[in-house]
Parts: C-alpha cells; structure tokens; sequence
C-alpha cells in the first residue's frame, strides 16, 4: 500500500467533479419520522461490512465540504408523502453540504438525490433489494447508480450494480474483472474479497488505479510505519554524529 502522503496525492487526481446541491442542509422537518425499531444490521456479518465500508468512504470524502455519505438513515424523497421513504445502507450525495449532521435526508429540501446507493444482502430484505429497490432507487427515486453485496460467508457470493442511462433506462453493470465493479459516479472501483481475520466477505472502494482505500486499521499501521521510518533514519544520524564527534577527540589527542 502507497504511503499516506502518496494516496492523499492521488485524491485530487480522482475526486469527481460535481455542481452543488441546490437546496439548504436541513436537520429535521416536522412530522417525517426519523427513527424505527429496526435493528442497523442483520447479523455480525454486515454490521462488520456496512462499519468498514462507511468509515472508508467517510475518510475518503473526508476533506471535501460538499459530499455527504449517509449510513442507514432515512430519505424523503416526496414532499408532503411520508410513504415515500428509504433507509439504504449506506449512500452517496455528490453536492450536498456535509454539515450539519441531518436527522434524515429530504431531497427537494436539499435540491439533491443520492448518487450511489448500497445495500448489503440479509434474508429478510434480499428479495426487495434485488428486485423491488432497483426501481425505487433509481426508476422513482431517481438515484445513478444502485449496489448490492452478500457479505455472509455462509451465503453464496452475490454483487450486483445498476445505472440508469441519460434517457432513464435502468441498465445492469457489467464487470471486466471478477468480483469487480466500477462506479461512474463516484469514479472508484468496488470489489470484494474474503477477508479470513475478519470472517466476512469484504466489498471495499479502491481508486481506478487499484490503489485500495484504507481502513482505520491500516491508516494506523501506516502510521506506525512512517514513525519507525522517521525514528530509524533519526537513529542513523545520531549514530553518524556520534562516529564524527568520535573521530574528532581522536585527532585531537
């Protein structure tokens, strides 16, 4: 993995161009709930993915003002129909301000709709979000680009995306590598790999490049890293300085 400094380099290269959202940030409109019973994940297994996966792109949007990454949290996105309401698992709002934190998303209070869309597959909503959530996300919603993912080891593997085209045809992805599907969107790759350590089936962002985006785990052994490197050239020049200053008392004897 590339340095720090080397990745944060290669953002700027990356980051997609956007235009603002339209609208204001709004914390909370009156009368659209913003909290349910429901549980943020199914099992141990998508609590592990959906965690890691937002706190990667949270850091990876970190410097930039006007992307909100949303986890689990509920999207209006019909004005005056509290019906037409969606709790994705993870989203993507290119333009919208990420402050303040909102209670829940309103898009024509925003002037934005979510880009890209994640779900990650349980047995009680793979049904809806293979077949039902396409057309919402992207026919009704009108949102860019829809992902799902199976994390459960003990599940067949599954990943799937869908666009919708400039004329508003919903198209399904295509993928030229395995396991591996790019977002136009956001500009960023996606693939998944079984990570052993952690027991899941791991979907995560990479940048076009194949560069992967770390987790908080490896920015910290990063880090570390850099600090021993810092440490070990210090050791070396005060070693240097000590043979210098050795040398001198001997030709001044």
């Amino acid at each position: 993995m590339d340095s720090i400094n080397d990745f944060y380099a290669k953002v700027n290269k990356y980051m997609p161009i956007f235009p603002k959202a339209t609208g204001q940030p709004t914390r909370y409109i009156e009368g659209y709930p913003f909290e349910d019973d429901e549980p943020m994940a199914a099992t141990l297994y998508h609590a592990k993915q959906i965690s890691i996966f937002h706190d990667q792109l949270d850091r990876y949007y970190f410097m930039e003002p006007y992307i909100l990454v949303g986890l689990d949290s509920f999207i209006y996105y019909s004005e005056g129909d509290r019906k037409k309401c969606v709790a994705p698992d993870v989203y993507v709002v290119l333009g919208a301000k990420k402050t303040p934190l909102r209670r829940s998303f309103y898009t024509w209070a925003e002037g934005a709709i979510p880009d890209t869309i994640f779900e990650f597959l349980s047995e009680s909503t793979k049904k809806d979000d293979r077949d039902r959530k396409v057309q919402i996300y992207l026919g009704e919603m009108g949102a860019k680009e829809y992902f799902i993912h199976q994390p459960d080891l003990t599940k067949p593997a599954e990943f799937r995306g869908w666009y919708r085209d400039t004329s508003g045809e919903i198209i399904e992805m295509t993928a030229d590598t395995p396991r591996t599907l790019f977002s136009e969107r956001l500009n960023l790759l996606f693939k998944w790999n079984v990570e052993v350590d952690l027991d899941v089936r791991l979907l995560r962002p990479y940048l076009p490049d194949g560069t992967p985006i770390a987790t908080s785990i490896e920015v910290e052994q990063l880090q570390k890293i850099a600090e021993a490197k810092v440490e070990e050239q210090a050791e070396k020049i005060r070693e240097q300085a000590a043979e210098i200053e050795k040398l001198r008392q001997q030709l001044g004897q």
